[in-house]
């Protein structure tokens, strides 16, 4: 260990104690004011809409205590309230009540916690690329969206070929994922030569069943994840342009509609399908190009618990990060814009980096608006790491919303197109781990384990290389999280890994060479592993340990080793690249009212740099997607929010 490298770590400790002095200090006056504690058990958008007008409709998740489930449908219905459906993975129901009466609802002895059944969204979406409801929304229910909104608004810069995408990342030819099963949680999938004969099932979430149906995809962004995962490329000149994947198998889950929006309970049905039928369909991934704004610790959060029990499970989740890094009003930096359920703690959540149409590393950068961490809440530090995700060029849905609508982003192929967002990282990161299961298990003569979750996210991590800015500074931790994803490695760690070892024994075959070579740049691996808000250096994953289990959650306290983790530790790179974009308020990460995150000033709270300046916009016409305000045409906004007119 260098000099430098221990007076930086030195440092970065410093800076985490005052952090974290912050955190600790905050959280206990949120309630200190509200003498009915029963209210914790709401979410924060419900909090507010508690607040509001009567007689609203709002649709709920209500998780309820062991053994209460039955009793509480039977009290919902007999005041009226219209139950929709069960969540049994999480011991919930979905409903939708009167807002004046959510309160009481909190205060029952058999409910455990009342989430808002928030819209979600594509996290690949272009600004204004979507009109319209989600489907099955009523009429009068609260949180009705008339356009949803993402900042990945940018399409400038060239666009990123798969036989680029395919040699910056150094992924061999030899691995096609031929044996791995991914289930596409998503708005469905088009049906072309690109996925005959591969896709196992399909399902439609969108009206409140689990009904199979003929694959469709009437927005087109499930098809475009899908291809940059494993299209053929059977539709273009030689298969070039064929996904990173190609021999994968689909299971497709449909919970988003034809405008791009679904509801969190959908999502959570189709996750619990796919864990239950795991077996059947011979599902080792699960892709989640989707989410919405955190609203509630990720211990309550019923979309977090959905993708916990998917991992324990032995099933790896991939999350995108949410496109929500950049400041709409100033162009600044934002930090804790991750999404859920980005803020899963096992989830590999995937933030973007935008590579050009380069095969080498150096130029490459990080988009604007590819969300950092830390989650909201929980303070962890996400995104895990990054993946290629501006301009990629990928399948297209031609019967779809996007690309009837947005024809300049069609590829010089009419049948491909090109997207931008972590929506796309997450795709890539899926390919990848497609071929990392593909190589380890055929790498031996003898059957080996799967590898677990937990060892795929710290392959991924350990194996990352740096990405930095303009002025050749590296991108803070809350940015880039371990690095930008580097196949060439993380398939040759995988493949070495012999997971018939016990435990606490030495696990690789062989210990690869710690950089990597692409166009003619060598690039060192971080060999960091990013454990929940603890940064552990050095080798970690040359021994199986406890930590790569199923049943560990990541980030809690494990002994690694002969030693335990010191628990939250270093969160933040230098604090120079930080200082003047975010601080932190006396209501920090770790309290309900989501309103001390500055926007790139440390001088004070205005209108014009202030994130979540309100968690939620209570009972108005609109709904708040992290700093965006969703507002119909013509109607002022908080003063510096832009409104956002529908339309190409």
């Amino acid at each position: 260990m260098t000099e430098r490298t221990c007076a930086t770590r030195f440092h970065r400790w410093l800076v985490f104690l005052g952090l974290f002095a912050l955190i600790a200090a905050s959280p206990a006056s949120v309630f200190a004011a509200d003498p009915d504690v029963s209210l914790k058990r709401l979410d924060a958008r419900l909090r507010v809409i508690a607040a509001g007008p009567p007689n609203q409709q709002v649709r709920v998740i209500v998780r309820a205590r062991e053994g209460g489930r039955d009793g509480l449908r039977q009290a919902l219905g007999e005041q009226g309230d219209k139950v929709i459906g069960e969540l049994v993975s999480i011991n919930a129901l979905t409903a939708v009540v009167r807002s004046d009466r959510l309160a009481s609802l909190a205060r029952r002895d058999d409910v455990a916690s009342v989430s808002f059944d928030a819209v979600v969204s594509g996290q690949g979406q272009l600004l204004g690329a979507v009109v319209g409801t989600a489907t099955g929304l009523l009429d009068g229910l609260v949180g009705v969206v008339t356009g949803v909104i993402d900042p990945a608004t940018s399409t400038s810069g060239p666009a990123v070929m798969p036989r680029v995408l395919r040699e910056t990342l150094g992924i061999p030819g030899a691995y096609t994922g031929r044996g791995v099963g991914v289930a596409l949680i998503d708005s469905g999938l088009e049906m072309s030569a690109e996925f005959q004969g591969r896709v196992t099932a399909f399902y439609d979430f969108t009206n409140g069943g689990s009904t199979p149906a003929t694959p469709s995809d009437p927005f087109g962004h499930g098809t475009h994840v899908a291809g940059i995962i494993g299209g053929s490329g059977a539709l273009s000149y030689n298969r070039d342009y064929r996904g990173l994947a190609p021999n994968v198998r689909f299971t497709v889950f449909k919970v988003l509609d034809g405008s791009g929006a679904g509801y969190t309970s959908d999502v959570i049905r189709a996750i619990d399908y796919a864990v239950d039928n795991r077996a059947r369909f011979g599902i080792d991934i699960i892709n989640l190009s989707l989410g919405h704004p955190i609203f509630e610790p990720a211990a309550t959060d019923p979309l977090v618990q959905a993708v916990e029990r998917a991992s324990r499970a032995g099933l790896i989740v991939v999350a995108a990060a949410g496109n929500l890094g950049e400041n709409p009003a100033t162009g600044l930096p934002a930090y804790a814009g991750i999404t859920s359920p980005g803020n899963a703690p096992s989830a590999l959540t995937v933030g973007a980096v935008q590579t050009l149409d380069t095969v080498r590393r150096g130029d490459d950068r990080i988009p604007e608006y590819s969300s950092a961490g830390p989650t909201w809440y929980d303070a962890m530090l996400k995104p895990d790491f990054l993946a290629p995700g501006h301009n990629i060029v990928a399948a297209a849905a031609k019967g779809g919303a996007l690309y009837k609508n947005y024809p300049k982003l069609r590829a010089a192929d009419a049948d491909y197109m090109r997207l931008s967002g972590t929506s796309m990282s997450a795709g890539v990161a899926t390919g990848l781990v497609a071929l990392m299961i593909e190589a380890q298990e055929t790498a031996a003569t003898e059957p080996r384990p799967a590898l677990t979750p937990n060892a795929v996210k710290a392959v991924l991590q350990y194996t990352a290389v740096d990405v930095r800015n303009d002025l050749g500074l590296e991108y803070d931790w809350f940015r880039q999280g371990a690095g930008a994803v580097n196949g060439h490695g993380a398939i040759a760690v995988a493949r070495t890994v012999d997971t018939n070892a016990g435990t606490g024994m030495p696990w690789l075959t062989s210990i690869p060479s710690p950089y990597t070579v692409i166009a003619g740049e060598t690039l060192a691996w971080n060999q960091t592993v990013i454990w929940g808000s603890t940064v552990i250096w050095g080798s970690t994953v040359d021994v199986n340990q406890m930590a790569w289990s199923n049943t560990v959650i990541w980030g809690s306290t494990v002994i690694w080793g002969s030693t335990v983790i010191w628990g939250s530790n270093v969160v933040w790179d230098d604090p120079a690249a930080w200082s003047n974009t975010v601080i932190w308020g006396s209501g920090a990460i770790g309290t309900s009212n989501g309103s001390t995150v500055i926007w790139g000033s440390t001088t004070g709270m205005t209108a014009e740099n202030t994130a979540w300046r309100d968690v939620d916009p209570g009972p108005i016409e609109g709904l708040t997607f992290g700093a965006a305000v969703v507002l119909p045409c013509g109607r002022n906004p908080v003063p510096g929010v832009r409104t956002v007119c529908p339309g190409p």
